[in-house]
């Protein structure tokens, strides 16, 4: 636990999370597992080439979703999701998974006619006393940019949420799509992003994006060392000039940066140019880091929405992650009750 965070400081935040609203903007997806048996395999009559045979499905929101089941797991008391789906069968099974979450809001998730629902599907080997093997996953997406109206109506969203007199707590935004413009946060949402930034300058505003954060507004970006390099332009080999960077670009911004490090960690700079370094606890036995970045963003997020200083809310995101990597064969989440045994214990 870092110096000055005792356990009434951890109850404190974390006690406030029932009680807050967090905007989630951005590519929901689903995540279809295909849970095969081995022992059933079969060779088809009519190819001649293997059947694998399913014994379960199991659809669960991915992606922003992900972050989604993260802040669900955390009881954060509301979540306005703000995305897009198609009007399709994995449209209806990505809606459903998500109207499953408690407290979840989906006034803001739009049916979109005529396109791909964003779908991850996961076939996984299930062998006795093995970990899950993941084969081939099959992807299904937009390769045609996100229609204008489909656009307008994200934005019509988000400014519900601003006028609202409830509004958000925090905001948490996840670009997720490979191609640019053919997800959720397009140019002209993240020209509305932009204005509710510099209207809102102390609202926590955690962004990330597959594709790297150029041309973004002003936020809490959070990105991992490569990311940052690719930003910057220079070669970041050693930690003193990870620091460095995010310390420039956090005093640039305005607004706080995170940098995760995989197993070393993660840094934090403010917009005042202080930098803090959470390590990451260590690893026991088989890991699958399969949104642990997801993790880390719901817990900088619900942290700082709840009044947590830049370390209290990496300490959080490290003792997430540290969960979320030794939960095998899924997309795993951690409680409060887990993050208390890890942050109490270290």
């Amino acid at each position: 636990m870092k110096p000055g965070m005792t356990a009434e400081r951890f109850e404190a935040i974390t006690g406030r999370y029932p009680r807050l609203c967090v905007a989630l903007l951005g590519d929901f997806c689903l995540d279809r597992y295909f849970d095969i048996d081995p022992a059933r395999a079969e060779i088809s009559i009519e190819t001649g080439l293997p059947v694998h045979n399913i014994t379960g499905v199991r659809c669960l929101p991915g992606a922003a979703g992900t972050v989604l089941n993260n802040l669900v797991a955390l009881g954060v008391g509301t979540i306005r999701c703000l995305g897009l789906r198609g009007d399709d069968g994995e449209g209806f099974e990505l809606h459903r998974a998500l109207a499953a979450r408690a407290g979840v809001d989906l006034s803001g998730f739009v049916a979109v006619p005529g396109r791909n629902t964003f779908t991850y599907t996961k076939p996984l080997l299930h062998r006795a006393g093995q970990p899950p093997e993941e084969l081939s996953r099959l992807d299904l997406k937009n390769f045609s940019p996100t229609p204008d109206d489909a656009q307008a109506a994200i934005i019509a969203a988000m400014d519900r949420v601003v006028e609202d007199p409830r509004g958000a707590d925090a905001w948490m935004v996840m670009d997720q799509v490979d191609l640019a413009e053919t997800g959720v946060v397009t140019a002209r949402v993240r020209e509305r992003l932009a204005r509710l930034s510099a209207a809102h300058p102390g609202l926590p505003i955690v962004a990330d994006s597959r594709r790297g954060l150029q041309g973004w507004p002003a936020a809490h970006w959070k990105m991992n060392a490569a990311e940052l390099a690719r930003l910057t332009g220079r070669s970041l080999s050693d930690p003193p000039a990870v620091v460095a960077a995010a310390r420039s670009m956090a005093m640039h911004l305005g607004r706080p940066v995170f940098i995760t490090l995989a197993e070393q960690g993660i840094i934090g700079a403010s917009a005042e140019g202080a930098v803090a370094h959470v390590p990451a606890h260590p690893v026991c036995g088989p890991i699958d880091i399969v949104g642990a970045g997801d993790s880390v963003s719901a817990n900088l997020t619900a942290a700082l929405a709840a009044g947590a200083d830049l370390a209290e809310a990496m300490h959080l995101a490290m003792a997430a992650a540290h969960c979320v990597i030794h939960q095998l064969g899924t997309t795993g989440t951690a409680t409060v009750e887990q993050l208390r045994s890890k942050v109490l214990a270290s």
